[in-house]
């Protein structure tokens, strides 16, 4: 057995590194953003606390989890940067970088920080430098090179080209900006005069565009010298090549002006339609006051504005400038659903991935408890055929925000919808024993057994529930009538006692007068259309005018200033509003004022009653 050498032994302490000791305010902040993560102001402070402090640890925590839920803020990924740059850190900090511009790859202020920072730090004697840089313009204004405002971009990457003296590259850069609608479109062609001004159509052109603009020259001044004949005086075999330099001064001087003013001439068409294509825009762009991201909220006339924008680019734009506009707006108003969702349904035509990427940068950073776009998430995916993800999102918006009920039945509907009856009756279930109020268990109840009568057959199940739920919430009259519809949709005339019985039950109920005085209103038209004893009719007529004299001493008692009659205070009582669903019924109880026997009866709509 090889016996272990006891210089190697290290103790624990030694074996695993601990990391710095974190400030002393850190852990105290750090908790309060936790617990109240939409407090922008608390996180501003954390932020400076952590680099004030300057350690590391803390840095990277604070920052990281920072980004997670505002990471438009361009500003603060530049702060990340140079913190792990001050620390040596140079390839940590080019990766901030990198993941500031995959979240925002339309900041421009972020891709010249970067650039400045990629200059910066290479190393000029390295041959694939040069290169690299290059590489990085490219991405940036492949990147942000179409945003309006991009102009400062391209003058940055037009000077580089400049300083590594590509004139050749230069005037590619000059191509692609002249044709793209951006603020300072008219400076860009007046520096783009000069450069052709400046220097020689052979350090500026291209070797083909150079050679083919100089054949074509050539071809124009040999036009005039075709004799009468039609022939040309000089054979096609003598015309230059478009390499060699006329040995004549004079015409070289000459030739160079000619293909400066042909360069500048082709350009000029391009500028002319780039500047009708800015005034159109121009408008729109003079009203965006706030391009970047904030957490306070914009203006009227500004969300206005970014509204008329996207249909007029919607409408007349290509895709490309569309998604771009699309991009910039929601940097702007990232915390306004409604663009989110626009850009969404904007997408349908073009891309489900692309749609699905809208859909989960809104509701997983910006809105994560904004419940309108997360249910046409939910519904976009379901449509796609991804079932459990659907079930994933609205469970996931469940947990983050309890209680909502349109969440727990958009959860229902999604079970039944797929077959799930007994997932959709254990929601239901669930919501009404975790229900915070007898009002929101009586709500469940009814939806529950709704289900168990209409969806699974299931009516011995469905009575059991709202008797179980009147015996809790005994003054709900929406339980009342839906049990009644419930007994009603069985043949009345074999289920007359059950039904009697229903009325009864909510006739000597807790429920206000007034609620129990339409039930027994309702009580006399049931017996007059399908009850099969008279005396049952009498004493129903004789209680329901009870009801009705001992309500009208009520109201007159209210209306001389004494308290409020029971079911006004069930009104402002009871946030579910089911006496106000009663109006209906209300509204026919004058036809019960006359003798039984000379009413005619008017039906009362049960759909109204319920809902």
């Amino acid at each position: 057995m090889e016996l272990e050498d006891p210089s190697k032994e290290t103790t624990e302490e030694e074996a695993v590194p601990t990391d710095p000791e974190l400030p002393s305010e850190f852990e105290k902040l750090f908790k309060g953003v936790e617990e109240n993560p939409e407090d922008f102001n608390a996180w501003v402070y954390l932020l400076q606390y952590v680099e004030q402090e300057n350690v590391l640890t803390a840095v990277r925590k604070a920052f990281d989890v920072f980004f997670l839920r505002y990471p438009y803020c361009y500003g603060y990924w530049k702060k990340y940067a140079d913190i792990e740059k001050k620390h040596g850190n140079v390839q940590v900090a080019e990766e901030v970088y990198r993941r500031g511009l995959q979240v925002i790859p339309l900041s421009v202020d972020l891709w010249i920080h970067y650039l400045t920072f990629i200059k910066e730090n290479s190393d000029p004697n390295d041959p694939e430098t040069e290169g690299r840089i290059r590489a990085s313009y490219e991405h940036a204004v492949l990147a942000a090179g179409t945003d309006f405002r991009s102009d400062r971009l391209w003058e940055s990457f037009i000077n580089w080209e400049t300083e590594q003296q590509k004139l050749g590259n230069v005037t590619a850069i000059y191509d692609r900006i002249l044709g793209i609608p951006t603020q300072l479109y008219s400076q860009h062609f007046q520096r783009f005069k000069e450069h052709v001004q400046t220097n020689h159509p052979r350090h500026f052109l291209s070797e083909e565009e150079f050679v083919q603009l100089r054949l074509e020259l050539s071809k124009a001044s040999l036009s005039g010298m075709v004799g009468d004949s039609g022939e040309s005086q000089v054979a096609q075999e003598e015309l230059p090549p478009g390499t060699e330099d006329l040995a004549d001064p004079a015409k070289r001087v000459t030739e160079i002006e000619n293909m400066r003013h042909k360069v500048i001439e082709v350009r000029q068409e391009v500028f002319n339609h780039n500047e009708h294509e800015v005034s159109k825009r121009w408008a729109f762009e003079e009203g965006i006051k706030r391009p970047y991201f904030h957490v306070k909220a914009l203006e009227k006339t500004q969300l206005n504005n970014w509204k008329e924008y996207l249909e007029f680019e919607i409408e007349n734009g290509t895709p490309e400038r569309v998604v771009v506009l699309f991009e910039r707006c929601l940097i702007a108003c990232a915390l306004y659903e409604e663009f989110w969702i626009k850009y969404a349904k904007y997408l349908e035509g073009y891309s489900t991935e692309g749609v699905r990427h809208v859909y989960k940068k809104a509701c997983t950073v910006h809105l994560p408890k904004k419940p309108a776009i997360h249910l046409l998430w939910a519904a976009f995916e379901e449509q796609q055929g991804s079932i459990e993800e659907a079930q994933s999102i609205l469970k996931s918006l469940e947990a983050s925000i309890p209680g909502l009920a349109m969440v727990r039945l958009r959860r229902v509907s999604l079970e039944r919808r797929h077959g799930n009856l007994e997932e959709a009756e254990a929601l239901l279930r669930e919501a009404m024993e975790s229900a915070k109020n007898a009002t929101e268990t009586s709500f469940y109840a009814v939806k529950l057994a709704r289900q168990l009568m209409k969806v699974q057959r299931s009516l011995g199940k469905a009575r059991k529930v709202l008797l179980d739920a009147i015996e809790k919430d005994q003054t709900s009259p929406k339980l009342y009538l839906n049990l009644l519809e419930l007994e009603y949709n069985r043949d009345v005339t074999q289920n007359e006692a059950e039904i009697l019985a229903c009325f009864d039950r909510a006739l000597s109920s807790p429920m206000p007068l007034e609620s129990r005085l339409l039930f027994a209103q309702r009580k006399v038209e049931f017996l007059e259309d399908f009850g099969s004893d008279i005396n049952a009719l009498v004493a129903a007529y004789e209680q329901q005018q009870k009801l009705q004299k001992e309500n009208e001493s009520t109201k007159r008692k209210g209306e001389n200033g004494s308290q409020e009659p029971d079911a006004k205070r069930q009104r402002v009582d009871d946030g579910s509003g089911a006496v106000a669903n009663m109006t209906d019924m209300q509204a026919n109880a004058s036809a019960y004022n006359y003798n039984w026997y000379q009413v005619g009866y008017r039906s009362v709509t049960f759909t109204a009653l319920r809902n």
